[in-house]
C-alpha cells in the first residue's frame, strides 16, 4: 500500500500562477461571504462562482468531491436535524432563528410541519434551512481545495511569512515560525510514505492489520508505529545536523528571499475583483 497525501495538482492555469497570498485573500473573503448571504440565490452565485473557479484551473469537479467524505456524514446530520423535530406541534415552518442562522427556506417557508410517528415529525422549512447549511459546508471545504490544490506547500508558507511580517518589528521570529510551519508541511507527506513503507514490510513479514479484533489490530498496528517514530526522529536528527552545518539561526545576517516580495498588476486586479463580487454577494443577497 502506497499512501500519497500530497494535495498539489500542477497545472499551468491562470489559478495556479496567480500570487498565493491573493488566493489565501480570496479565500477568506469568500468563506466569510458565505456566512453573510442568507438566500437561495446568493448560495447558488456561491456555488457558481466555486465552480468557474475550479473551471478556470483545470481540475476537474470530481477530484473536490472525492476526499471530502467526511464533510458528508457532517452535512447529512446538518440536514437531518434542522428537517426533523420530536414535538412538531412547537416547531415553526416558517422563519429561523436570527443572527447567521436566519437564512431563507425557499418555496417551503410557508408548509405547515408533518407529522410521521406521534409527535416526531417533518419540519420542510427546517430541511430547506438544513440543506442550506450543508451547501455552506460543502463550499467552505472545496474551496478550501482549490487553494491547496493549485498551490504548493512552499508558495504557501512565502504568503504566510510576508502576512507575519510586520510582526518582525515587535520581535517576533517570522523566519523561524516560517521555517516551522515549512517543514511540518513537508513532513506530512514524507510520514505518510513511511508509514507506508513500515506498514509493507511488516505485512511481509505477517502482521495481520485488517484481521482479528480491536485489540489484536492494534497489536499489529503497534509493530510498525514504533518503527516509524524511531524513523522519523532519526530524520529529525539529520535534518538538524544539516542545518546546523549550514549555520542556520547564525544572529544579525540579514536573510534574503528567493520569492518576489512585489504583487503583480494582473494578481492586484485579480485581487480586487474578487473582493468587489464577495462584496456585493455578501450585501445584496
Amino acid at each position: 500500500m502506497r499512501l500519497n497525501v500530497s494535495s498539489y495538482i500542477p497545472g499551468f492555469s491562470p489559478i495556479h500562477a496567480c500570487d498565493a497570498r491573493v488566493k489565501i485573500i480570496l479565500l477568506v473573503a469568500y468563506s466569510v461571504t458565505l456566512f453573510f448571504v442568507r438566500t437561495w440565490a446568493g448560495i447558488g452565485l456561491c456555488a457558481l462562482l466555486f465552480a468557474v473557479t475550479a473551471a478556470v484551473s483545470g481540475i476537474a469537479l470530481g477530484r473536490f468531491f472525492k476526499l471530502i467524505v467526511p464533510v458528508y456524514v457532517i452535512a447529512a446530520f446538518t440536514v437531518v436535524f434542522n428537517g426533523f423535530s420530536f414535538d412538531v406541534g412547537q416547531a415553526v415552518a416558517a422563519g429561523a432563528p436570527s443572527g447567521l442562522g436566519d437564512v431563507s427556506a425557499g418555496v417551503v417557508a410557508d408548509l405547515p410541519p408533518v407529522a410521521l410517528i406521534g409527535s416526531f415529525g417533518l419540519v420542510p422549512a427546517g430541511l430547506a434551512r438544513g440543506c442550506f447549511f450543508a451547501a455552506r459546508i460543502i463550499l467552505l471545504v472545496t474551496a478550501s481545495l482549490v487553494v491547496t490544490y493549485t498551490t504548493t506547500s512552499t508558495q504557501l508558507t512565502d504568503a504566510l511569512s510576508s502576512f507575519m511580517r510586520p510582526l518582525g518589528r515587535l520581535r517576533v521570529p517570522v523566519d523561524d515560525v516560517a521555517m516551522v510551519l515549512s517543514l511540518a508541511l513537508r513532513f506530512i507527506p514524507v510520514t505518510a510514505e513511511e508509514l507506508g513503507r513500515v506498514r509493507n514490510a511488516q505485512w511481509a513479514r505477517g502482521a495481520a492489520f485488517d484481521e482479528g479484533g480491536l485489540w489484536g489490530r492494534l497489536r499489529a498496528w503497534q509493530t510498525a508505529l514504533i518503527p516509524l517514530f524511531v524513523g522519523l526522529f532519526r530524520r529529525a536528527d539529520a535534518l538538524a545536523i544539516a542545518m546546523d552545518a549550514r549555520c542556520y539561526g547564525m544572529p544579525d545576517v540579514a536573510r534574503t528571499s528567493l520569492s518576489a516580495r512585489g504583487l503583480p498588476a494582473r494578481d492586484a486586479l485579480a485581487l480586487a475583483a474578487g473582493l468587489a463580487v464577495c462584496l456585493a454577494l455578501a450585501l445584496l443577497l
